[in-house]
């Protein structure tokens, strides 16, 4: 008897032990929450960035894979004026009012206040042949789709569709050559 009552004890210890660590350590909470993916801090919130000096001009329009995020950038050349506008929204919207869904789980408003026509010639330079696809992002990680939604005489608005609403983060570098690079930054995940 007294053997049995040895070889229960010794079970239930075992299990004790067994589940107790198999207990995952965020349930303790005394334990240091996970760190963030990649160290990337930036949330989901809207971000606005105000650029001074007169109109710009849309330029270019390309998307780079890096290791924990998707980045999308934006060109502009000559200075270019207060602004610039990111944030999740559903349904976007042409500037005439159409609604757009782009692929992905949710996307990106974009707005710049940059032209499509040379300030100076008032010749059209930023028109895209398919403004639906303006990057091929096809496979990528978060990236779904890069569009175009239009623009007025001194502004033009993008939508970007990922995967998910996942954190974002922008930059807008002045260039050497007097321009304005856009950078807008998606996380592959939180």
């Amino acid at each position: 008897m007294a053997h049995r009552r040895s070889w229960l004890i010794t079970l239930v210890a075992a299990l004790a032990a067994a589940i107790l660590s198999a207990t995952p350590a965020a349930a303790d909470p005394t334990s240091a929450p996970a760190a963030p993916y990649c160290g990337i801090t930036w949330g989901s919130q809207p971000k606005e960035i105000a650029w001074s000096g007169v109109e710009g001009t849309l330029s270019t329009v390309r998307a780079g894979k890096h290791d924990c995020f998707d980045r999308l950038v934006i060109d502009v050349r000559g200075p270019n004026r207060n602004g610039v506008s990111v944030r999740y929204e559903s349904p976007l919207w042409t500037p005439d009012g159409t609604p757009v869904y782009l692929r992905g789980g949710a996307s990106l408003y974009i707005g710049v206040p940059a032209s499509a026509f040379d300030t100076e010639t008032g010749e059209l330079v930023f028109a895209p042949a398919n403004p639906t696809e303006l990057v091929d992002v096809t496979g990528w990680r978060t990236f779904r789709q890069v569009s175009h939604l239009g623009g007025h005489l001194l502004y033009n608005e993008f939508g970007l569709g990922v995967r998910a609403r996942l954190p974002f983060r922008v930059i807008a570098l002045d260039l050497d050559s007097g321009g304005t690079r856009l950078v807008i930054d998606v996380a592959h995940a939180w």
